[in-house]
C-alpha cells in the first residue's frame, strides 16, 4: 500500500508541475529544486515545506533526476 500511495503522490506531483507550466516528466519538487537552487523565492519556499514533511527532499530529487 504505501508503494501505491508513493506513486500516486508521484503521479499528482507531475500533473500539478505540468498543469503550472512546468515540463510534462518532471514532478513538483524537482522543479522546486531547480528554482532553489536559482535563487527563486517560490522554489525556497516549496523546498522548505516539502523538507518539513520529508527530509531533504528537494535535495534528494536533485540527485536522482540529475544522475
Amino acid at each position: 500500500m504505501r508503494r501505491y500511495l508513493a506513486s500516486l503522490w508521484t503521479a499528482l506531483s507531475t500533473l500539478l508541475n505540468a498543469l503550472l507550466g512546468g515540463e510534462a516528466p518532471e514532478t513538483l519538487s524537482y522543479r522546486a529544486a531547480k528554482a532553489r537552487r536559482s535563487g527563486k523565492r517560490w522554489g525556497c519556499l516549496l523546498c522548505r515545506l516539502l523538507d518539513a514533511f520529508d527530509r531533504d527532499h528537494c535535495d534528494r530529487t536533485l540527485r536522482w533526476w540529475e544522475q
